[in-house]
Formats: C-alpha cells, structure tokens, sequence
C-alpha cells in the first residue's frame, strides 16, 4: 500500500537525545519524587513498555503533566546538546521528493522541535506537538485529517512501544527504528509492520510502495 503521509515521531527517531535524558532523569526524579534511574535498571526500561517504566519507577498518572512540561523546558535549555541522527536530514529530503507528506507529532513543544531539527524542519508540513504521554492518537487522527488521507496510506515511525500502540489505536501501519529509547526485541516482540535496523532503510521501504 502507498504510503502519502509519514507521521515522524521526534526523540530517539529523528534526534539522537537518549544520551541527554541519562544525563537528566535523575534531577528530575529528585525534583518530582520519584525512584531514580540506576545504571543497572536501563536495559530492563529499554524492553519494559510506557506503563511498566511508570510503575517501575512509581510515577503517579498526575503528575505527568508537570513532568512533561518540566522536560520540554530542559529540552529547549539543552537543544545545543542534541543533534540529527546521521542520514536523518537526507532520508527525509528523499522522501518529500518521492511524495510522501511529513509530519511531527511529539511530545516535545513545536518550539523545541523546530530548533532540534534545524532547516530540516521546513520539509514537515504538519506538526502536532506537546502530545502527553498516552496522548498520540487524538494528535494522529488530527494530522491524518488535515492532512485530507486516508489511514490505509499513513505510516507512523517511532522508537516506543506507545509509538506503535498509538497506530494501531487509529488504524495506520506501525514503523519502529531500533537506534532509539526502546530495546530493539521490545519493538519486535510488538510485530509492527515495518522494522527499520538502519536510517537508511526507511527510504526504500516507504518509497518502494510509491512507485
């Protein structure tokens, strides 16, 4: 099926910021009460699921929200810190020369998206930020409306398990990178429709079904 609408998500996907939130959980964890991250824990939450890190590191539901928006002002703090993934910037001008729309969703702010991305920001035509935790769905089916497609042509791309229970929460194929936050055996072990070991891989396969 031809894909016309790719939905990127940002952290672990496109930017390389796994390294700033190791640097950075545990000031959090201090500052919102929660358990701290320990050396020996960040392979078992690499393969564990949203809920199960949430539960492992006794983060109540209600305090997400501060949470996040504590995060997306660290995020912007830190920008300089975080970089593109090699290839990102000619993987995604590929596929807007073979016609495939781009679009964010995040659960980082617009703001802080677009300076991550740098003049690669102005090859998405939508972006949807701010997502909460649990919140991609709501934001996948206002992009795929705006967007005037149909869902059988809609491929999200992420490196969490929530990426791939979003999509299939609003009936679009499920792409997961195995550079990101989440263990590679954990994105398989969900079978999403398409597994992306490399950058590189991600233009032919979505390019493939275009011609």
């Amino acid at each position: 099926m031809p894909y016309s609408l790719a939905i990127f998500d940002l952290d672990g996907t496109l930017v390389d910021s796994f390294p700033w939130f190791l640097r950075t959980i545990n000031d959090v964890a201090d500052r919102f009460d929660f358990r701290r991250v320990r050396d020996e824990d960040i392979e078992g939450l690499r393969h564990a699921s949203t809920r199960e890190i949430l539960t492992q590191l006794e983060v109540p539901v209600w305090k997400l929200p501060a949470i996040a928006r504590h995060a997306r002002r660290l995020k912007g703090e830190a920008a300089a810190e975080i970089s593109l993934f090699a290839g990102t910037d000619a993987m995604l001008r590929t596929l807007t020369e073979n016609g495939v729309q781009l679009a964010l969703v995040t659960s980082d702010s617009e703001a802080n998206a677009r300076q991550k991305l740098g003049a690669s920001a102005a090859l998405f035509r939508y972006f949807d930020c701010a997502a909460s935790v649990f919140g991609k769905p709501a934001k996948f089916r206002r992009v795929i409306r705006r967007a005037g497609v149909s869902p059988e042509n809609v491929i999200s791309i992420g490196d969490e398990v929530r990426d791939i229970e979003a999509a299939r929460a609003v009936g679009i194929a499920c792409g997961a990178v195995c550079w990101g936050y989440a263990a590679p055996a954990a994105l398989r072990a969900q079978s999403p429709d398409v597994v992306f070991d490399r950058i590189g891989d991600i233009v032919p396969a979505l390019c493939a079904s275009n011609r």
